[in-house]
């Protein structure tokens, strides 16, 4: 039977079997990765192999299984445009059955070939991008993108990745899809560029993440057993120390210069982070470790000793490093009680931003500027911002 399907399709369509064809069940659609950009070929099941025992219904594919993940129409609706037309297989007419929109659920029961999409029209497929970004690359592709180098781009990187931490305040809404795919156009540009140079491609990038997931994850991927977040946390920078400890090993053997010690826990955290976030990540690797304070106590105490070291500091240079220190052990004392520094800190100037509107509005009300009120009116004026957000 699939035989003559492929051969209708070739003798009417003119599928080329070389460049690939995919086969899939209507039945098992939802489970199975499906590009766009080649020919498919739905055959019920009833019609690829004799009756055998059921393997039950199949799970949603990940990475697909969203709003209409379980629905092998919704999901072929989102993969090809409303209009594309869908041709019926083994029938005299060899009609259009119907467009990808218009397909009802008894369409199914009877094969069915979609012709493939251009390969920048099947844009909800995971190559859609690097399809893309290979395009505009090209000699008449877009002038812009052929001047950008990973160096050009990096402030774009930072752009995006900010606007994504922003659009993340508002949970999982439909805007922050469009912010997470301006933050992996990112991603593919340079693994574009580090293709065309013969360094790395997409495959490279996408292969080491997983291998390194699946490494770092031994008690879902192998045997290990851990029985809290803290057991895993523990356990993620044990393997990492690991993991540097072989790379030095292996750049000793190659005869590269390491330092002496070798690599440290808080290599690989970017001088460029925010210095909070920074910060917290430095001193959760090290309490990983075992380097930390017994007791929470420890730290507020050391808050207040650099408190006072702060106010007994002379200098400029004295004082700076101070507030650093200070600024250090509250990052810690964030860490230890579970909260993200960089968040809270953000959502503290969000707080002062909004009140402090409130202050200025109050202001022009009555007439007078900030400048010339002295501080009894001026907290009268915080207080009265603080009290409209409790009203709220």
């Amino acid at each position: 039977m699939l035989d003559a399907l492929v051969a209708e399709a070739r003798r009417r369509w003119g599928l080329d079997p070389g460049g690939g064809l995919q086969v899939v069940a209507p039945e098992r659609l939802i489970g199975i990765p499906i590009d766009a950009a080649r020919p498919l070929l739905l055959v019920p099941l009833a019609l690829l192999a004799p009756p055998g025992p059921s393997a039950g219904d199949p799970a949603p594919l990940a990475g697909r299984h969203g709003p209409g993940g379980g629905d092998p129409l919704a999901v072929l609706r989102r993969l090809y445009p409303a209009g594309h037309p869908v041709r019926r297989a083994a029938a005299d007419d060899a009609a259009t059955v119907a467009t990808v929109a218009t397909l009802v659920p008894a369409d199914l029961a009877a094969p069915l070939y979609l012709e493939p999409l251009a390969p920048e029209e099947a844009v909800a497929g995971p190559w859609a991008l690097p399809r893309i970004a290979d395009r505009l690359r090209q000699p008449d592709g877009c002038p812009w993108d052929r001047e950008q180098t990973h160096r050009s781009l990096q402030k774009h990187l930072l752009e995006e990745a900010y606007e994504v931490y922003d659009a993340l305040e508002d949970g999982a809404r439909p805007e922050l899809a469009g912010e997470l795919g301006d933050l992996l156009l990112q991603v593919v540009l340079h693994a574009q560029l580090a293709a065309e140079e013969g360094v790395f491609d997409l495959t490279d990038v996408q292969a080491a993440i997983g291998r390194k997931i699946i490494r770092r994850h031994p008690h879902v991927f192998g045997d290990a057993v851990v029985h809290t977040a803290a057991d895993v946390n523990q356990q993620w920078e044990q393997i990492k120390h690991a993991e540097r400890q072989a790379a030095a090993a292996a750049a000793a053997a190659a005869g590269e210069d390491e330092p002496p010690a070798g690599r440290s826990a808080l290599d690989g955290i970017s001088r460029t982070m925010p210095a909070l976030a920074a910060s917290q990540e430095m001193q959760e690797r090290a309490a990983s470790l075992g380097y930390d304070w017994p007791a929470v106590d420890g730290i507020v105490a050391k808050l207040h000793e650099e408190l006072a070291e702060l106010l007994a500091a002379t200098t400029a240079d004295e004082q700076r490093e101070e507030v650093g220190d200070l600024l250090l052990v509250a990052v810690n004392l964030a860490r230890r009680e579970g909260v993200e520094a960089e968040a809270a800190l953000r959502a503290a100037n969000e707080k002062f931003r909004r009140r402090f509107r409130s202050v200025e509005r109050q202001a022009a009300e009555r007439g007078v500027r900030l400048r010339d009120l002295d501080f009894e009116q001026l907290d009268e004026l915080w207080l009265a911002a603080k009290a409209e957000e409790t009203v709220r």
